[in-house]
Parts: structure tokens; sequence; C-alpha cells
């Protein structure tokens, strides 16, 4: 049984190997793969006889409308990937050269990279030992230090630089403390842009992640809950706003039956219709998914009920979780045990991983302000991911 005891002579690193292979049998796991078992060959086979691949087709405004409706936004634009969307969605709230944006500096490298490619600059926050997200009470704390109000909108005191933004990420799909950074985006004049690439599924009060700010944006890389093999989407509620957004990364091409007329700088960031038409196929499945993640969940804290000094993390109060990576956190006095974790489990052909890299310590992002980051520290060196597809409950 799931629950059973686990002796205490084991090695903390066997133990884990132990209450994994209790949850998923013999073999070898990746981390996450995506699973297709619904009408994908059917859609993209109607695809390609209707000849209509690229950025123009049925499938990309099916998609959309399909996206936009599971999410609750008003408006959605799927674009080549997640990062592609952040950074338009940036640009459209008004993220100019040298601001400041305020990022997590527990996130995936793409968070800041799309502030770099609209030459703005990160400012790196800390994040909550609960959700894993942006801290809202400990970057407030940091802002009545460093930040001041002027006619300008929120200045960086010890940069002169503007603070333009504010852009919290979904950590392994657990919704942060959204309530308090609209507040916080309020009180300091900030825009809102949630990066939600990894909680399509994922609820903070009732109400669908993506959705609290100006824009919101979702990827559905390989990796994700759904994927269309590399794409993503901004969602909005502003009509301006998305259609701003359809008119930038389709090259900024004005609509004529024969003139290529372009009124500004534009991307080629259109989702392909051959791409959005394995997403519609996967989006009609997401309730089967998400089902099956949350009951890998359910089997995962079991399993680990015996083992002492690691927290399988569960959905915050007051939210929904997509479960996207099942994550592992083991106790301060463990942390040594991480790296020998990781190369038993993979040893063992169960592929795990630790979190990311924190951002500030990235060659490219090492002089970008940044805040105290405790919490952000000590989770980095004690996170561990295990495998996650959804079917292996």
């Amino acid at each position: 049984m799931i629950g059973e005891f686990v002796s205490t002579e084991m090695t903390l690193a066997q133990q884990v190997v132990s209450r994994l292979r209790a949850v998923l049998g013999d073999g070898t796991f990746a981390l996450h793969e995506p699973r297709f078992g619904g009408r994908e060959q059917e859609y993209v086979q109607d695809c390609i006889a209707s000849t209509f691949v690229s950025s123009v087709g049925a499938y990309v405004n099916r998609f959309e409308a399909e996206l936009a409706a599971f999410t609750g936004a008003k408006r959605a634009v799927a674009v080549v990937n997640g990062t592609a969307a952040l950074q338009v969605a940036m640009q459209l709230v008004g993220v100019e050269d040298n601001d400041e944006v305020i990022v997590p500096a527990l996130t995936f490298v793409a968070t800041a990279n799309a502030v770099r490619y609209l030459r703005a600059i990160p400012h790196f926050a800390d994040s909550s030992e609960e959700r894993l997200g942006l801290d809202p009470d400990a970057l407030r704390d940091w802002l009545n230090h460093c930040a001041e109000l002027t006619d300008g909108g929120c200045r960086n005191r010890q940069t002169g630089r503007r603070i333009r933004a504010l852009v919290p990420m979904h950590t392994f799909g657990h919704p942060c403390d959204l309530d308090g950074l609209v507040r916080l985006a309020h009180d300091f004049q900030l825009q809102l842009v949630e990066d939600a690439a990894e909680s399509l599924g994922s609820y903070y009060n009732g109400r669908h992640t993506g959705t609290f700010g100006r824009a919101g944006t979702l990827s559905f890389n390989g990796n994700k809950v759904i994927t269309t093999g590399g794409g993503g989407a901004l969602l909005t509620n502003d009509d301006e706003l998305a259609d701003r957004a359809k008119h930038l990364t389709t090259t900024a091409k004005v609509s004529h039956r024969w003139e290529f007329v372009h009124d500004t700088l534009g991307y080629n960031f259109r989702m392909p219709n051959l791409n959005a038409a394995l997403g519609c196929a996967q989006l009609e499945q997401m309730p089967n998914f998400l089902a099956s993640k949350r009951g890998l969940f359910n089997r995962y804290r079991d399993a680990f009920a015996s083992v002492e000094g690691i927290r399988v993390v569960g959905e915050p109060e007051g939210s929904i979780s997509n479960y996207w990576l099942q994550t592992l956190i083991l106790d301060h006095a463990l942390t040594a045990d991480r790296d020998t974790i990781l190369e038993a489990t993979n040893a063992a052909g169960m592929m795990t991983r630790p979190t990311w890299q924190l951002l500030h310590r990235l060659p490219m992002y090492q002089a970008c302000p940044a805040a105290p980051l405790p919490i952000a520290d000590s989770l980095g060196k004690r996170i561990i991911n295990v495998p996650s597809s959804a079917g292996l409950e």
C-alpha cells in the first residue's frame, strides 16, 4: 500500500526512490510528457487537407475562442510561444526602454528574457514559502524602502528608473496571492501582467489565472498541461489591447486584398493553424488531464506521508491548482540531501529535477536590481520536481 510504513533504516534518498516506485511502478518515467489520446490526428490531417497550415486558418480562430471560453477571458490571441506572448503583453501595457519590471527571482528564464527583449530591466523579488510565487507582503516592504511615487509613476530611488510593471508567475501551476498583488499594483501604479505559462486550469478564488491584470500569458510547450508543439497565448478583457496584440503579432500588416502595407514595427509571432489544430484536440481533453494530475498528487501525498522532512506541495487555500509539476520540498535541515536524492532517483530511471537556477545569479542578470531574496534562495535549494505526466495515476 502507498501509505505503508517506510523503514527509518533506509537513507532519505532510498526512501524517496521507494515512495516514487510505490506510485509509479516499474519502468522509466519522464518528468512531464504530452499525452495524445483525442482527435489530434483527425484535426491535424484536416488542417493539412485545407492547405491553411500557417498563420491563417479556422483552427487558429477556433483555438482562440475556446481558450477564451475555458479561461473566462474576453479575448485570447494565439502566438508562437509563451515568451512571445509575454513580450507583447508587456509592450502593450507600456513597458519601454530602460523601465524596470518586477519579476520573481524563482521563475523560468523566459520571464526575465521577455523583459530584456523590450530593453527593459528585470527587478527581482522574493517568493512565498506557501505559494512559491511572488510574496506581495515582502514586495510591499521592499517597494516602501526603495521606490517612490512621482508624477511620472513609480520610480526606483536607487536607480532613478521608472518601475512600470509587475509580472507574477504561478509557479508549477499554483496561483500566487493575486488579491495582494492586485492591491500592490494599484497602490504603486504598476501594470499587472500575469505569467500564467504554467497554470492553465488553475483558479484563484474561482477565477482563472491570467485574467486578473491588463493581460496574462499562457504557454503550450510540449511539457505543459496541453501542448500545441510550440505555442502560447495572450489573455485579456480589453478588446483594444487584444486587437493591437493580434496586429503586432502578424507583422503589423494592414488588411488589404493585395497590398502589403505595415504601419508599425511588428512581429512574426502568430500561431500557425497546424499547431492550433493540435491545441483544439488537446483542449477537449483538459478535464481528464486535470483530473489525472490531481489524482497523481493525491497518490504522492499519501506515499510521502510517512517520510519525515518532505512536503508534497498542494494547492494553496482559496485556490485550485492544475498540478502541472508535482513538487517535493525538503525541510531546511535536509537541504544537503537534495542532490543525493536527485542522483538516486534519476539513476533509478525516474526523472527528477531541481527548480531553475535563481535568475539573479545568471551572468546576464547579476547586475539587475533585486530585493532581499531569503525565501527564494532557500526554496531554490530544497525543491525537487518529480514525474508529473497526465495519466501516471
